[in-house]
């Protein structure tokens, strides 16, 4: 069985893998033929300065007063310069925002696994073709465009990455230095000829990463005075480069400026995901070849944000990336002709060299063009377009040349995901094969399901084996001539083994179908609506969390339908109780939006007061309890006292902007890491030994708490010890005996399988349970709902210095904690139900697995970048979910069943 679980780790690594494959694959093309217009520029240098985690509104609305947060800004709009709305995509994250800005396409996601710092595919950039590139800011982003830059014409200037720190008590200095350091830079430069001959070339470019808006954005919000008193220093800083660089170049009217934003920032304080907090980012240009201001009297968007901002008479021009924007240039119309059909052979090109690429490794007769953009049709525009140029019909020459961009772009994604549907449909037949398999290992092992007792077992049959064998191979020459990636290989063979494996077990499948058909339709179709009503509601909570709360809602009605209610009143009010308590998590705010300490402070005081009730209990129960385990409870209910000092602590440190005490950050991973120990030296007693688990696992994350979502853990156990009590009355109901009571039963490593009973229906609804608690754990309190639910504040009482791999552990580890808490449970129901801890597991996994293809077939490559990333963002939860089960049982049998002694030997209590 131990060999079926690690292939079925691999297989769920494989589809979990294959989503990258078939979505998230670079969009980058190589071997183009560089194309560029003869005509010269308008500027012969070009000042990026990029606002990092800067929101649309958050510049250009005015305060409170009606003033302007960046009056220099808004006087550009007004007098010199275009303005709008620049549109970023899924992930805003700093890396592939600034990706696009300067090097003009959608980094694929795969960065995300070296960190958002090393470049997982070659590509140019704007820094890269120019002559030379001076660029001041954040180590991360610099970086990352200066590595593996031929020749040595781009330089980069950066402070120390421990300065970007969320608990400093100024971070304005992180913009304040990139200003500073440029205007010592042109000083310098006016007594270094070397230096001053390159600055007064042709193709330069300054660029300015501004980070401190993002750094208070996530430290203390975007509504905050900190964020905002951050644009009013970035505008002031921003006048002064301006005021310096036409000093310098002796307004020679050579010098174009853009602001804008990589990404934007939610209202809680953090990004990531598709939401227009966001991906809305200001863009604002002057200069040479700018368009002037244009007073309208209409505009073309629907939005309220011209009123809102008293803008709607400067013409808006909003902008993608990819494409020249046209509007916003101020230059001839040959000049703008010229540049849109250079950019059109470009993108051409691309669309071109993806073609020739995709049609070398495939096979003649399976190769489907693209018919809207044929070599005829392109010859055609191309033609047209060069005529009307010549004959100065500029606009016919514009849009016939839009056209053609807009048919190579939708060309080159026709090419890009040419083998999506093949793809799919290989993974598709592995998931189900595998969903099928899984469910026939249950019937044969672990079920009561009738055998056809005087039929003897056959044997596959060597044609069946020589059947696969052959379909293999076949499979895997096709994938050589066509010279697909390893990958594919992958992705198409696997359903091969899965499939001959279910087949195999044909003599269980022909029991099932007996046993369905003896089975009363009416039975049939009543368990068939129940399980995919089951399904739904857990996909449904996806999408909507109050879908977890109709759940909880009609789990408090179990005890009534099952007649529970009659047998055990007291566990049945419990079960009810905190079924409905657990019901209003999933109604609160997404975690993160509205911080309050004193949610937290209450929490570990309820848990102060729950373990002096155990406390009690158990010196009343226990003789030896003062003496062996007395100490242990104390010295757990003394970290969970250090947890709220610690976060309070903080809290109050960090408003003052004192930063993170050293005492407060050592404590924090001391507990951090005794949580994991502590608990092993309990007694295994059930009761006692969660008890211990949840106090330990407690302590840590009121440290990673911010407000209500700290109630959620408690909450949450107390449901999971009502369930408990409830599933071994429910077995005592159906004629199982019951050898122990809850609290005498030991959790033990080697379970005795003769004790151990075969599924029953009533299991399949365990399992939903399980199911249902671990989605519960997910988006109970938000945490997961999407990319930007994860608050980075909650990690200060560790860290404040941005560190992206342990932040992101800490944060996880809070995602598990109420995880941990349900499979240890889950531990416990198993044991005090006889059941086989495999059988059940298998059932859970098909379940997961059910979700998993659900979801698969939702994903979307189109429509909005929230609904897009989301789509991607549930499979990718629900796949990981499976996965990480397995970590997360063997974590927790070793929580509940491992032992530790400081001294002498364990010793076992029994009541």
């Amino acid at each position: 069985m131990l060999l079926f679980f690690i292939l079925g780790l691999l297989v769920h690594f494989v589809f979990f893998a294959s989503i990258f494959d078939i979505y998230f694959t670079s969009p980058l093309v190589h071997g183009m033929t560089p194309q560029f217009t003869s005509l010269p520029p308008p500027a012969r240098r070009l000042v990026l300065f990029v606002a990092d985690g800067l929101r649309a509104d958050s510049l250009y609305e005015l305060d409170e007063n009606g003033d302007s947060r960046a009056p220099f800004i808004r006087n550009i709009i007004m007098h010199e310069g275009s303005w709008g709305i620049s549109h970023t995509r899924v992930p805003t994250e700093s890396r592939p925002g600034h990706v696009a800005l300067i090097a003009g396409f959608y980094e694929d996601v795969s960065a995300v696994a070296k960190g958002w710092k090393e470049n997982p595919v070659e590509f140019d950039s704007l820094l890269n073709e120019s002559k030379y590139t001076w660029g001041w800011g954040s180590p991360d982003i610099l970086s990352m465009f200066a590595k593996d830059v031929s020749g040595d014409h781009v330089f980069i200037h950066t402070y120390d990455a421990d300065d970007e720190d969320f608990g400093a008590h100024d971070v304005t200095k992180l913009d304040t230095w990139v200003f500073d350091n440029v205007k010592e830079f042109f000083r310098a430069a006016r007594n270094n000829q070397s230096l001053f001959s390159k600055l007064n070339e042709e193709k330069i470019v300054f660029f300015l990463h501004l980070l401190g808006i993002d750094t208070n954005g996530h430290a203390h919000r975007p509504s905050s005075r900190e964020y905002k008193d951050n644009i009013k220093i970035v505008d002031a800083g921003i006048k002064e480069i301006v005021s310096m660089f036409k000093h310098f170049y002796g307004n020679d009217g050579k010098t174009a400026f853009v602001f804008t934003a990589d990404h934007g920032m939610t209202d809680w304080g953090v990004h990531g995901a598709g939401h227009p907090s966001e991906t809305l980012t200001p863009f604002v240009t002057w200069g040479a070849g700018i368009k002037y201001p244009q007073n309208v009297s209409t505009q073309q968007f629907e939005d309220a944000f011209l009123k809102e901002w008293k803008l709607e008479n400067w013409k808006r021009q909003d902008i993608n990336q990819g494409i020249l924007p046209l509007d916003y240039l101020n230059n001839t119309d040959l000049f703008k002709a010229e540049s849109i059909f250079t950019n059109a052979i470009q993108i051409l090109e691309q669309f071109k060299v993806k073609m020739t690429q995709k049609k070398e490794v495939t096979l003649s007769f399976l190769f489907t063009p693209f018919k809207l953009l044929s070599e005829s049709k392109q010859h055609n525009i191309l033609r047209k377009a060069r005529s009307y140029i010549k004959q100065r019909k500029y606009d016919e020459a514009i849009s016939l040349c839009k056209e053609l961009i807009h048919l190579a772009l939708k060309g080159l994604s026709y090419y890009h995901t040419y083998d999506r549907f093949f793809l799919g449909i290989t993974v598709v037949l592995g998931f189900v094969g595998w969903t099928s398999y899984a469910s026939l290992l249950i019937l044969k092992f672990h079920s009561n399901l009738p055998r056809g007792g005087s039929k003897e077992v056959k044997k596959p049959s060597r044609l069946l084996q020589y059947s696969f064998v052959a379909i293999g191979v076949l499979v895997a020459f096709f994938l050589l001539i066509q010279a697909y990636p390893w990958t594919y290989y992958i992705y198409c063979l696997l359903p091969v083994p899965i499939w001959y494996a279910v087949l195999r077990e044909f003599q269980v499948i022909q029991d099932l179908v007996a046993s369905l058909l003896s089975c009363p339709p009416s039975h049939f179709v009543g368990y068939l609506l129940v399980s995919t009503l089951g399904i739904e509601v857990l996909v449904l909570s996806f999408f909507y969390r109050y879908m977890l709360t109709a759940g909880l809602i009609a789990f408090a009605g179990w005890p009534f339908i099952t007649q529970l209610w009659t047998r055990a009143k007291r566990t049945s009010l419990n079960w009810i109780f905190f079924s409905l308590l657990l019901a209003v998590f999933p109604l609160m705010p997404v975690v993160g939006r509205k911080p309050d300490i004193s949610l937290v402070m209450t929490a570990g005081l309820l848990v102060l007061l729950l373990s002096l009730f155990v406390v009690a209990s158990l010196t009343k129960r226990k003789d030896s309890f003062v003496n062996e385990e007395l100490p242990l409870h104390l010295l757990q209910m003394l970290s969970m006292v250090l947890s709220m000092y610690v976060v309070y602590s903080t809290d109050n440190s960090l408003l003052k902007k004192q930063g993170l005490p050293l005492i407060n950050q050592i404590i924090s991973w001391i507990i951090l890491a005794s949580s994991f120990v502590l608990p092993l030296l309990s007694p295994p007693i059930l009761f006692e030994r969660l008890f211990s688990i949840l106090l330990s696992l407690m302590s840590t994350y009121i440290l990673l708490s911010r407000g209500y979502e700290a109630l959620f853990p408690l909450v949450l156990s107390c449901l999971m010890f009502a369930w408990i009590h409830m599933e071994q009355e429910t077995l005592q109901q159906s004629g199982v005996s019951c050898k122990q009571k809850v609290n005498s039963i030991q959790f033990i490593y080697n379970t005795d399988l003769t004790q151990l009973r075969q599924l029953c229906l009533d299991d399949i609804r365990r399992a939903f349970f399980l199911v249902f608690f671990l989605v519960t754990a997910f988006f109970g309190t938000g945490n997961i709902a999407s990319v930007n639910s994860f608050d980075v504040t909650s990690v200060y009482c560790f860290l404040t210095v941005f560190s992206p791999f342990i932040m992101g552990a800490l944060m996880m580890w809070k995602i598990l904690i109420p995880f941990v808490l349900v499979m240890c449970a889950f531990e416990a129901v198993q044991l005090t139900t006889q059941l086989s801890s495999k059988g059940l597991f298998l059932m859970v996994l098909v379940i997961s697995d059910i979700m998993a293809l659900h979801f698969f077939f939702l994903v979307r490559d189109y429509g909005s970048w929230l609904d897009i990333g989301t789509s991607i963002s549930h499979y990718v939860i629900v796949m990981s979910m499976t996965m990480v089960l397995v970590f997360l049982n063997g974590l927790a049998q070793l929580l509940t069943t491992k032992k530790l002694t400081l001294c002498g030997k364990p010793k076992s209590h029994l009541i």
